[in-house]
């Protein structure tokens, strides 16, 4: 579109309503954001209510395009793998990769939004407003609806486009799904864990009470504990845990006694760094964990859904952030291109898009009962000892499934969910036939014939998918 003087409007100052608040500034647009609360850099955001960040190579690229990832990197603490604690207390460092240098980070929501914010408005052509409420959206004619807080007063908004970036409850996925004046598809769907969060605190002097540079997992198969460092000497924790299943949920930990007897049963070196577990366990929400997904994203050429508004995932493998910030990338490549109109832009950026935003849902899923109990299971473990020995001795030759998701921001979603579950499947299988009797200090000449057998087994369950019409 060559005619920068359109009016965009964005709902939402979120970090991708920010992120592309910033892009669309750069490129020269005139946008106003509308962010239905107060602002962030001014008032104390109650804690409770937000997993830590993991950002990683999508998202770095994110930064990279709008040039600010010398101002994030400062505010990212590395975690090199996964450190597992047992129900004893005994820890295992699992890397990430086989590469020294692929690792993710640790980040602050409040502290990477607000550098968000405050790089878009450093351009003339952006103007960002706090404490007005989306009610609805007239696609047809291109206005939305707002509320403002501090007077009540509801207001119209004209724009040429409006982009949608307002999250997991977006008021205009609602105003779709509600004008029924187009063929619209929306699925919500919850697991039966939802979460709640806790922390370690510092130590004297902002010490870290236990390892810092690894995200921690308590993986008890039905249920599990998580923490991510902070760059005060806290980490940030979270349990997931059923709301009514099982000995111990949501719905029956309801005293002191019980929370204590939980977590002195199962996670017994957590509890001895949480002194304040109690009063952070009966003073913060427990909230739901749920997928959506939704099409079409567009109306014509009059607006768009964004970020988790267009397709909300569960946590699990750290991707909600980068995904949103990846939306914003493949948006800007669609610009790029030159097309003549705002309609066309959108179908293109949504045929594109669609397809990797599905698959990381989906992967999500099923990192969750990875992270909760295989990781503890002796074939995953042999699976990633094989495939850490694969990335560190033929580092250009072989990328597990998460290296694929996590460190390959050129290879697409859908691309690293097909080629790495075919390659999981390989292993598990040639594990589970004896193909595979040794996983550990093997020559690299072994070790090379493992790994042309594994990709010849990729390659053939990758060919029997395409001929089943699964890829």
């Amino acid at each position: 579109m060559k005619n920068k003087q359109q009016n965009i409007l964005i709902i939402g100052a979120g970090l991708c309503g920010s992120l592309l608040a910033l892009r669309m500034g750069q490129r020269g647009y005139k946008v106003t954001v509308m962010e239905m609360r107060p602002d962030l850099r001014k008032i104390d955001i109650s804690a409770g209510r937000s997993i830590n960040l993991a950002l990683s190579d999508r998202g770095i690229k994110a930064m990279n395009l709008v040039g600010i990832q010398d101002k994030v990197e400062p505010l990212c603490i590395p975690m090199n793998g996964r450190m597992l604690h047992d129900m004893e207390g005994n820890t295992t460092l699992a890397p990430y990769s086989g590469r020294d240098h692929e690792f993710i980070n640790s980040i602050s929501r409040g502290q990477l939004n607000a550098l968000l914010l405050d790089e878009a408005e450093k351009h003339d052509n952006v103007d960002i407003y706090f404490n007005r409420k989306c009610e609805s959206v007239d696609f047809e004619n291109t206005t939305a609806r707002f509320t403002e807080f501090n007077t009540q007063k509801e207001f119209i908004e004209d724009a040429d486009i409006i982009i949608a970036t307002d999250g997991a409850g977006s008021a205009m996925r609602q105003s779709y799904y509600l004008g029924h004046k187009f063929l619209f598809s929306f699925s919500q769907d919850y697991l039966t864990h939802g979460y709640k969060e806790l922390s370690i605190l510092p130590g004297e002097n902002g010490s870290y009470k236990t390892y810092k540079n690894a995200l921690h997992i308590w993986g008890r198969e039905a249920f599990m504990l998580i923490a991510l460092p902070n760059l005060d000497g806290s980490f940030t924790v979270t349990l997931f845990l059923s709301y009514e299943e099982g000995e111990y949920n949501f719905n029956n930990l309801t005293t002191k006694e019980r929370v204590l007897e939980f977590f002195s049963k199962y996670f017994k070196d957590a509890l001895e760094l949480m002194p304040n577990l109690v009063d952070d366990f009966f003073e913060n929400p427990t909230a739901p964990l749920g997928t959506v997904k939704c099409s079409p994203w567009h109306y014509k050429g009059n607006t768009l859904l964004m970020g988790d508004a267009a397709h909300a995932i569960v946590p699990f493998y750290g991707q909600g952030m980068n995904a949103s910030f990846e939306d914003v990338v493949e948006f800007d490549k669609v610009l790029d291109a030159g097309h003549a109109n705002w309609e066309t832009i959108f179908n293109k950026y949504e045929t594109s898009r669609k397809k990797d935003t599905d698959a990381i849902a989906d992967l999500a899923i099923d990192n969750f009962h990875e992270m909760k109990g295989h990781v503890n299971h002796a074939n995953f473990r042999e699976k990633r000892t094989l495939e850490m020995a694969f990335e560190k001795t033929f580092p250009n030759h072989y990328s597990s499934k998460y290296s694929l998701v996590t460190f390959n921001e050129n290879v697409s979603y859908h691309e690293a969910m097909t080629r790495g579950r075919a390659q999981d499947k390989a292993i598990l299988n040639m594990l589970a036939d004896g193909a595979i009797t040794e996983v550990e200090n093997i020559s690299n000449e072994k070790l090379k014939i493992l790994l042309d057998k594994v990709k010849a087994e990729t390659e053939a369950i990758l060919e029997d998918d395409r001929i089943a019409g699964l890829r």
